[in-house]
């Protein structure tokens, strides 16, 4: 596997200060030391205090030694000051590292006054086998997580809950008196009468394991058995020090003839390195706040494989799992490795449906986005272009994806082994009952019944949304012919699609070219990737709303999108804090704390209860209900945009690059309170276009003339109260 960069981030001291702060992180690697650095010319990055508010020149120095760093006698580099804003993605400019090392670092700024900070914090790091461009994986941190709940059933019976669901084993400190073999049971689901469900329905897990104890050994881990199809060959292998794990929330501990208290017993949890600090939101809406934390800790959880899988079914990689899991990723943790080494696997290794090959492009832009590093396009510009499908667009613009318009060469350019090997369009999962067998709770499955035509309404929405993407990262990277030529096709295919597409007499979108059938899917795609033109939107809006969630979990992350982006606010929240089967309530209710492949096992029989694919909440709640997304890459500007409907108290903390976003909001009798907390070196946007009021303070002082309703906020608290 090719590898990436790391970026290292510290948080500095203000002017004035002889010793700077004690919270030291490091980005792409926030606890470096005893972690491999392949890149033989790393990014360094750090977090500009508020006090700073605008940094203007930076000095990094790196050395073999810390006493060399301590002296003022760096070896490696010492860059003197640089007149420079940049803060993020500072690539090495010294001597050549040395492999298999120890190297330590610091760095010091200036403020718009000229005034220097004192250097960081030193920050060691270590070095691994050098390449151009490396990539350094985080670590894999294991928790023991006591029980919540421990009753004594009868003697030598007993039945565990720890809470939620997590991947793992059960680790257990005894004292046996005698040998002998106690039996364990471990499972996702209780059948509510204090024992585990021994008969789960679909991929819910659950495991009986025999453990001999003997007198003498106090401490065992539970060694489960292998599970044949997530452990096959296409599937992520753990290292073998982390063993085999299973997602368990319960537990029974049975034939044991000495006493089991809370205290001997463990839940031994394995993820990816995470900080629970990161992120936080709260509002009003108490049905909100538990769909929050159940999507927040659908990221953490589902992480153990140290790539963004699929579940525990087949953990396997998939675009559009990915492409979920990185948002809300950026949204609840300050980690972009795991999204990086994902993206990294899926140059060469695609998975079937056409629209997961369009998302290629997706999940680099918003790495680029997020991070503001461009080494992950360059290395991959040329395969990157091939995923775009370009070569399957007929003379208008649009994408024909039928088996025929394939052809071998392009199969072998998207990654597939197997040259005859074909993509086929999947539009939303599972698919109607006639194409599964089961029995679906809805003839269509998560269809909507969409009609397929060789010219997919859904396939070359995504598609113009991936040419956007391209042209974008060209000019980012200097791919000057690049960039035009994505540009000029994204135009091309603009106008062909709302021309065959777009059912004039209806105002809203058709299934594909020759349909006359429309769907929540054709329709909501549009909607999200600026597709439609503004005297059609109220129809496409009208129809969408006539389809309530009529798509999965999966889905529901695209209608959201759409339905924010034209600031349908009330109804989108509506679907979000929905108490039908249809919902993220349903999941909670249910019982399960991870959010699951579907909204019920009657819509997808083989479900999981541990599906990252449908937390998209961990994403639309920052993005979208409170607004707040880059507008420039690695966050160098951005915009908090709220759309928070009827809620009457809401607070968030959204991790990024450059430090964390605070806001809060209160809605008074007469008026809409903000207070929004920002790093510093970041510039900001406050947008209350989509709210209504009539006059505006800012700090505390009447705002004048604000036609656009936005203003520039700055570095540190800033409080916004709108009058209506």
């Amino acid at each position: 596997m090719k590898k990436w960069c790391f970026f290292l981030i510290l948080l500095l001291p203000v002017p004035g200060h002889t010793q700077a702060p004690e919270d030291l992180m490091v980005e792409f690697l926030r606890a470096p030391t005893f972690i491999a650095i392949t890149d033989e010319k790393p990014e360094f990055s750090w977090v500009v205090p508020p006090a700073i508010n605008s940094q203007t020149a930076w000095q990094i120095q790196v050395a073999t030694e810390k006493g060399l760093l301590l002296t003022g006698q760096p070896d490696l580099w010492d860059a003197g000051k640089i007149i420079d804003r940049k803060s993020v993605n500072v690539e090495y400019g010294g001597t050549p590292l040395p492999s298999h090392s120890k190297c330590f670092w610091r760095v010091r700024i200036w403020n718009a006054g000229n005034q220097a900070t004192e250097f960081s914090e030193i920050q060691q790091f270590k070095t691994g086998d050098l390449s151009p461009c490396g990539n350094a994986s985080n670590s894999f941190i294991i928790t023991y997580k006591p029980p919540e709940k421990l009753i004594k059933k009868t003697n030598g019976h007993y039945y565990i809950d720890f809470g939620r669901d997590a991947f793992g084993t059960l680790m257990l400190k005894i004292i046996p008196v005698q040998k002998e073999t106690i039996i364990i049971r471990l499972g996702e689901n209780s059948n509510g009468e204090y024992s585990v469900d021994k008969n789960p329905d679909g991929n819910i897990r659950y495991q009986k394991v025999k453990l001999e104890v003997v007198p003498g050994q106090s401490e065992y881990t539970v060694k489960l058995p292998p599970d044949k199809r997530n452990t096959g060959p296409r599937a992520v292998h753990l290292p073998d020090s982390i063993g085999v794990i299973m997602p368990f929330r319960y537990c029974e501990i049975e034939n044991a003839s000495f006493p089991i208290e809370k205290e001997n017993v463990r839940q031994r949890i394995v993820h990816y390195y995470w900080e629970d600090d990161q992120s936080y939101f709260t509002s009003s809406d108490t049905i909100l706040n538990q769909i929050w934390e159940l999507c927040r800790y659908s990221i953490k959880a589902t992480s153990f494989c140290g790539l963004y899988i699929d579940g525990d079914r087949e953990r396997i990689p998939y675009e559009a799992d990915a492409l979920i899991n990185q948002l809300g990723h950026y949204c609840t943790d300050r980690e972009y490795t795991l999204a990086r080494r994902t993206n990294d696997y899926f140059i060469d290794h695609p998975t079937w449906p056409t629209e997961w090959i369009l998302y290629t492009p997706f999940l680099f832009y918003y790495d680029y986005l997020y991070t503001g590093n461009t080494e992950a396009i360059r290395q991959h510009w040329k395969k990157l272009k091939y995923k775009t499908l370009t070569t399957l667009a007929r003379e208008d613009g649009l994408l024909d994806t039928s088996p025929e318009n394939q052809t071998d060469e392009l199969i072998l350019q998207l990654g597939f082994d197997d040259p005859k090997t074909r993509i086929k369009d999947i539009v939303d999962w599972p698919p109607a009952q006639k194409d599964t067998g089961w029995k679906l709770a809805t003839e269509e499955g998560e269809r909507d019944g969409f009609e397929f035509k060789k010219i997919n309404t859904v396939v070359n929405a995504i598609y113009y949304q991936a040419l956007k993407f391209m042209a974008e990262m060209a000019g980012a990277i200097g791919e000057k012919e690049d960039a035009a030529f994505y540009e000029e096709q994204a135009k091309k295919v603009h106008m062909a699609f709302n021309r065959v597409l777009l059912d004039p007499s209806r105002g809203y979108y058709i299934d594909g070219e020759g349909s006359q059938h429309s769907t929540l899917h054709a329709n909501m795609f549009p909607l999200a990737f600026g597709l439609v033109p503004e005297k059609h939107k109220p129809a496409v809006i009208k129809f969408i709303k006539s389809r309530g969630m009529a798509c999965s979990v999966y889905g529901a992350q695209f209608l959201l999108d759409g339905l924010y982006r034209e600031g349908e606010a009330d109804y989108a929240l509506q679907l979000m804090t929905a108490t039908h089967d249809r919902s993220w309530w349903n999941m909670i209710d249910v019982g399960s704390t991870i959010t699951m492949e579907a909204w019920d096992m009657k819509y997808k029989p083989n479900s999981d209860w541990n599906h990252a694919w449908g937390a998209a909440p961990a994403n639309i709640i920052p993005r979208w209900l409170w607004g707040i997304q880059p507008t420039a890459a690695g966050f160098e500007k951005c915009i908090i945009k709220p759309q928070l409907s009827n809620l009457s108290h809401a607070e968030i903390k959204v991790p990024t690059i450059r430090g964390i976003i605070f806001a809060k909001y209160d809605r008074m009798k007469k008026s809409h309170i903000f207070h929004i907390n920002l790093p510093g070196n970041m510039e900001a946007t406050f947008d209350g276009s989509l709210i209504d009021f009539i006059k505006m303070k800012f700090q505390g002082k009447p705002i004048e003339r604000v036609k656009t309703k936005k203003i520039v906020l700055e570095t540190g608290e800033n409080v916004i109260e709108l009058i209506f």
